[in-house]
């Protein structure tokens, strides 16, 4: 899936993968797509090395599961130093709300490991369109939604609740976010998904990719 941001040129990349067979395959499948890969590291710290020696990389792709420092404290760290490259994360993870705190972080991709390849040269393409891209591996948000507008509105508080959701929180810290009962942001979720067409956490959270509650 789609969401459109600004146009970027990429054609330098970084890859952090602490898996070697992987790094390895994805480095050469690359190269063979003409990227100019700039390192291949295994160590957030080894990447933070390269990045601050190197500010010319378009694009770093990072793995979430890391030792010592995970993916997500990474990219936060890598926007402290100042860097603009775009971010695309390469994972094992099918979760809705890793893929939340992927983009609330500031990731550009969710990439699928099992569907890398191809897919991984579409997410880099449309990531330099200046979209966004989400493994359509990924349970996926309903066609209709997408097209038409809900039946009716959604409420200035389900909108907090649809919000608070996208940050991962729980219903019972929802609950405790907002004051009210647990009960009601269950009642409130469950609203939100009717009012939406949608069934799972995951479409909600794409949902707000869609309409940039999630930056």
């Amino acid at each position: 899936m789609l969401f459109g941001k600004k146009k970027r040129r990429i054609s330098r990349l970084l890859i952090v993968e602490d898996e070697p067979l992987v790094a390895f395959d994805t480095e050469h499948f690359l190269r063979e797509c003409e990227f100019e890969i700039v390192a291949t590291v295994d160590r957030v710290a080894d990447a933070m090395t390269v990045i601050r020696g190197d500010h010319d990389i378009d694009l770093i792709l990072v793995d979430i599961s890391m030792p010592v420092l995970n993916g997500f404290d990474a990219v936060r760290e890598i926007r402290k130093r100042g860097s603009e490259a775009k971010v695309i994360f390469l994972t094992m993870h099918n979760d809705a709300t890793l893929l939340a705190e992927a983009f609330r972080c500031g990731a550009s991709g969710y990439v699928l490991k099992q569907a890398a390849g191809e897919e991984l040269v579409t997410a880099i393409k449309e990531v330099a369109q200046g979209n966004n891209y989400v493994s359509p591996l990924i349970t996926h948000l309903p066609a209709e939604p997408q097209r038409k507008q809900p039946k009716k509105a959604i409420t200035p508080r389900q909108k907090e609740v649809l919000r608070l959701i996208s940050e991962g929180l729980t219903m019972k810290e929802i609950a405790a976010e907002l004051k009210i009962s647990t009960r009601t942001a269950e009642s409130h979720k469950y609203e939100i998904m009717q009012t939406l067409g949608v069934e799972t956490t995951a479409d909600l959270i794409k949902y707000c990719l869609r309409v940039g509650l999630i930056s």
